[in-house]
């Protein structure tokens, strides 16, 4: 097979053709499940099936067939779209949405999940609520309450904005509309949400939904089968991080995957032959003021060779520091970076001798944000490239966590858990594999430094 430099290694990509939300999330026994959307024939966002693949440890990915296909003649005959898993009572049931027009299925399968049986009696939600002028009903999330099963569903109403509307089942199969969790404002958050995903985290509970082309979290207290918000964010400040689903594993742990969208043309896609990467697994947690935390599963440690470790690195404008024996396109940094007055202090990533391609990952320390400049991490005319932010809302006292993950053409970068971008870039030489640390505007001081290729 042909050596594609761009295509991820510890990060989920199927061999080929289209692939973007991630759906049905579980833990069934002793693997991790991920289905996703996937048009299985070509790169075109269409004729959609849930693809699907295991794990044991949430980064080495075996494909497996296929998990749903539309049925023809079926409510679901124009593809089988984004939605959940759940295990009810020994019987993992996955529920999506079929479309035209938009209602809701389930499917059921065997012990070891590997064949799945459509419900016979789909759609098990026919159509939006009736007095509801909606501006979409799609993506249900469901999970088990005392009295039964919830499901909501993200949509919008006409005139407010996005909503996300609350159902309940005494058994997956009967539905009935309770009233909306939660609507939103169309001039500050989006006319229509999708993918929504709701579950506990702490001592609150945390809704998450797409909108505006990226995703949204809204923490509060959950009561009467409403959410009352007391914080919300932003779940990643890049341009590629999207229709972010989690589960809830053996451990107790909340993880959420996101799809990755393309920065590069139609063209390059089709010359690649593939479309779509999902994010490293991340683990959600609160913080004391009510904020999302994230941070990658810590079984990525499991994959490090080669490491460099620094301590009391100085860093002077303009002397880049290089590394020996850490390069290429598959690597991960850790710097705990001391908070100064001004400066930036980071690194250049996928960097070419002379500089011609590198994207630079950075803590600006004046603006207190997290900073992925991809302006010139490609010389191809093909790439979308810009400069993406990310505040971190409070000021740290002395230093900062830096986390960089590189992987083909994906960048993930984290401060402190709190503030999270995730970008695509597209090196064409050969050779812009190096990394360098650096400061700009000031001197920039490191107090340890860690970096490793990862296999």
């Amino acid at each position: 097979m042909h050596y594609d430099p761009h295509r991820a290694q510890f990060h989920f990509q199927p061999p080929k053709y289209w692939m973007n939300d991630p759906n049905g999330l579980i833990q069934w026994k002793d693997e991790y499940h991920l289905f996703y959307q996937h048009n299985p024939e070509s790169l075109a966002w269409t004729n959609m099936h849930w693809g699907h693949a295991v794990s044991k440890d949430l980064y080495h990915w075996e494909p497996l067939p296929v998990a749903l296909a539309p049925t023809p003649g079926g409510c679901d005959e124009l593809g089988i779209w984004s939605g959940c898993a759940v295990d009810n009572d020994g019987e993992p049931t996955l529920m999506y949405t079929g479309v035209v027009p938009e209602v809701q299925c389930i499917a059921t399968g065997d012990a070891d999940l590997r064949s799945f049986k459509k419900h016979p009696g789909n759609p098990v939600i026919a159509r939006p609520p009736e007095g509801l002028e909606v501006t979409g009903f799609r993506d249900p999330c469901v999970w088990r309450e005392e009295d039964g099963w919830r499901c909501v569903i993200g949509s919008g109403i006409q005139g407010q904005g996005g909503a996300v509307l609350l159902y309940r089942s005494p058994d997956l199969r009967k539905w009935e509309y309770l009233h909306p969790l939660l609507i939103g404002n169309k001039d500050e958050n989006g006319a229509m949400w999708e993918c929504p995903d709701f579950f506990p985290l702490g001592e609150k509970h945390v809704l998450l939904v797409s909108a505006l082309d990226t995703v949204l979290y809204f923490v509060g207290t959950y009561t009467g089968g409403r959410l009352a918000v007391e914080h919300t964010g932003r779940l990643d400040h890049g341009p590629a991080f999207y229709a972010a689903q989690t589960f809830e594993d053996a451990e107790g742990c909340r993880i959420a995957f996101g799809w990755l969208r393309e920065s590069r043309n139609d063209a390059a896609q089709e010359a690649a032959g593939w479309s779509g990467v999902q994010s490293l697994p991340r683990v959600l947690a609160l913080s004391p003021d009510g904020a999302v935390l994230a941070g990658p599963a810590p079984e990525i440690e499991t994959l490090r060779q080669n490491g460099a470790h620094k301590q009391g690195v100085l860093l002077q404008p303009g002397n880049d520091v290089t590394f020996e024996g850490v390069s290429g396109r598959q690597i991960e940094i850790g710097a705990r970076i001391e908070v100064t007055e001004r400066g930036r202090t980071g690194f250049s990533v996928c960097a070419a001798p002379d500089r011609a391609e590198q994207t630079h990952i950075y803590y600006d320390c004046f603006a207190n944000e997290l900073c992925i400049d991809t302006r010139g991490s490609s010389l191809s005319k093909d790439v979308t490239t810009g400069q993406y932010r990310a505040p971190l809302e409070t000021k740290p006292r002395e230093t900062v966590e830096l986390r960089i993950f590189v992987d083909g053409s994906v960048v993930e970068a984290f401060v402190d858990n709190r503030a999270w971008i995730t970008a695509r870039i597209y090196p064409t030489r050969e050779d812009s594999v190096e990394v360098r640390a650096f400061a700009e505007e000031a001197e920039g001081r490191m107090k340890t430094l860690d970096a490793w290729t990862l296999a």
